[in-house]
């Protein structure tokens, strides 16, 4: 999936596509799902039929000192209502797990922006890059 350019299309000011390649998975799942510290949070997003539809996730920021959320909804699958479904479970998820409050840095172009204001996130600050977006867990 992040691969594809049409999903991570989104991501266009931060590169595109990200390169995964088979010999960093195992590393990779170690530190998102075995070795988390419950600072790192990630999960299949899935239909109904069990198809995989995206991800969700959330991390510990340290340079920030904050929680970032993370939503990517495969292209196909975007526009039917998946994303806002993933970022409900994803805010439920974090808030059981002890997250107060969580964030996330959209590129100002991105049109996910208006999934998470109608999800309960607000605007907390934007320049020229970004859009910072947060929602009380609490």
């Amino acid at each position: 999936m992040m691969a594809d350019p049409e999903t991570m299309s989104y991501n266009h000011a931060w590169g595109g596509t990200i390169p995964f390649p088979k010999d960093e998975w195992h590393n990779w799942y170690d530190y998102w799902i075995v070795n988390h510290e419950n600072k790192r949070y990630y999960r299949y997003l899935k239909d109904n039929t069990g198809r995989f539809i995206g991800e969700i996730a959330y991390h510990f920021d340290i340079e920030r000192d904050l929680y970032v959320a993370n939503v990517i909804v495969h292209a196909p699958y975007r526009g039917k209502g998946y994303g806002g479904i993933g970022l409900d479970l994803l805010c439920s998820t974090a808030k059981i797990n002890g997250v107060k409050v969580l964030y996330d840095d959209i590129a100002i172009d991105n049109p996910a922006i208006t999934m998470f204001l109608k999800h309960g996130f607000i605007e907390e600050y934007r320049t020229d890059e970004i859009i910072m977006l947060r929602k009380e867990l609490f």
